[in-house]
């Protein structure tokens, strides 16, 4: 299923391919750089135990809204207009974190994510869009989420408090030096230190990660580790398609277990592009 809204650096072009490199067996799944949940949405529900996580507090709010009071928030956005003074000042009331009700701030913060320019937050989009054409997205979302904790957690904290040697981190960080892009609404940036601190974490895990990062020099060399596996893949670059058709984003997927478990124990049922989902290359960890 898709997710109910779009995010910077979202993951709708890759999850399929990330679905399928999970490893056969886990008990806790663990999305810690929650986002948009493409990933989340799409993975198929089971008996696993999931948690969503993000640190903008305004993104978590949204999510345990559309968990809890979807009925509450799709009322609230029935008839919100899609104006550029409307958009400024509901911006302007989020950012001088205004007292109003959680569904409000949630009714509000999905408006800025749907009339903004490319989800960004910053600018009116100026396009055409009927708020209410979301709903059935939000009642989609409001039953996957049903079972679903959601936290607001720094990374650290999270990844200590849920690891298990059955659990599943799937993480999305910010990428590295892209990170001006998520200093936002809610958000408090993403240093290098984080990244050097985010490597220092999973490499003391008990469980398994999955790290989809931009390929990158710096990432490559933090990761450069025994142990440790790498795959290069490519997505369509949404920013460049204006001057640009085609252009591809590498992008590389680090993890701490073989990425080839699942067509090993299933070989029959799986075929190289269920296994790749595209132009990929395996790197030898």
């Amino acid at each position: 299923m898709n997710s109910f809204m779009s995010w910077i650096g979202g993951k709708k072009a890759l999850r399929e391919l990330i679905v399928t490199l999970f490893p056969v067996y886990y008990e806790r799944y663990i999305e810690v750089f929650g986002g948009g949940g493409w990933v989340l949405f799409h993975k198929p529900p089971g008996n696993d135990f999931e948690v969503y996580n993000d640190f903008n507090s305004l993104l978590v709010n949204l999510y345990r809204c559309v968990r809890d009071k979807p009925q509450e928030l799709m009322e609230s956005l029935r008839y919100v207009l899609n104006a550029r003074e409307d958009f400024d000042a509901v911006r302007a009331a989020l950012a001088r974190d205004s007292p109003a009700s959680d569904v409000q701030k949630a009714a509000w913060f999905y408006q800025l994510i749907r009339y903004s320019y490319a989800s960004g937050l910053t600018s009116f989009g100026s396009q055409p869009h009927d708020m209410r054409s979301n709903f059935p997205l939000i009642e989609q979302a409001h039953r996957r989420l049903a079972k679903v904790v959601i936290e607001n957690k720094d990374f650290e904290k999270l990844i200590r408090q849920y690891d298990r040697p059955a659990s599943l981190f799937y993480l999305d960080p910010p990428y590295h030096a892209t990170e001006g892009y998520y200093q936002n609404i809610g958000e408090d940036g993403f240093t290098e230190a984080d990244h050097i601190r985010l490597r220092d974490v999973l490499m003391r895990i008990e469980g398994k990660f999955l790290l989809s990062y931009n390929d990158d020099a710096f990432i490559r060399s933090l990761y450069d580790r025994p142990g440790i596996y790498l795959m290069e893949t490519t997505r369509i670059n949404n920013i460049k398609q204006r001057y640009d058709n085609g252009a591809q984003f590498p992008e590389l997927i680090i993890a701490n277990y073989d990425m080839h478990e699942r067509r090993r124990v299933a070989p029959s049922q799986m075929n190289l592009f269920d296994l790749t989902g595209g132009d990929t290359t395996w790197l030898k960890p």
